[in-house]
């Protein structure tokens, strides 16, 4: 019995999309691989060279977004590069710990804790943490949407 040719790469869209807001999966690679994966699997039949150079390009700006985001929230808050990293740690360990209420409690407490171990005082870290968290939550919604627009297009066409 063989599979459709659309499982395995919907199983990679559904990583993909966890992958957007866990820092350790890479979710728009996966996402774009998935739709590579049904072009292999199909012998490329439904879609054109030009839909996978335009969902490439897409999967850039989201990559593009994911090392900007952050770095621009905490940078207009008044944070370092440090706080960025901070918040990329806090979230994959509030996700950990906290479940789902590590999304917004992780990346705080992440940038919060990792300007004071620069030395930054506690009022500056709270803003900088402030809008690493800001920005990293920014960055998520709009890459999601992204994300949503690419799979749109992708079922749409095929």
């Amino acid at each position: 019995m063989s599979l459709p040719p659309l499982t395995f790469p919907i199983i990679l869209f559904i990583v993909g999309i966890i992958g957007t807001v866990l820092p350790l999966l890479p979710g728009v690679t996966l996402i774009w691989a998935g739709m590579l994966l049904y072009g292999i699997l199909t012998g490329f039949q439904n879609l054109s060279v030009g839909f996978y150079i335009l969902q490439g390009l897409a999967a850039l700006l989201v990559m593009f977004i994911d090392y900007i985001a952050t770095a621009l929230g905490a940078k207009h808050f008044g944070g370092s590069k440090t706080a960025m990293w901070g918040a990329a740690l806090g979230l994959l360990a509030g996700l950990l710990i906290l479940g789902p209420l590590g999304i917004i409690f992780g990346p705080f407490l992440g940038a919060f804790i990792a300007e004071l171990l620069k030395g930054i005082p506690p009022e500056k870290a709270l803003r900088s943490s402030f809008g690493a968290l800001v920005g990293l939550l920014g960055g998520i919604i709009l890459k999601l949407c992204i994300e949503a627009v690419m799979l749109y297009a992708f079922f749409r066409n095929i």
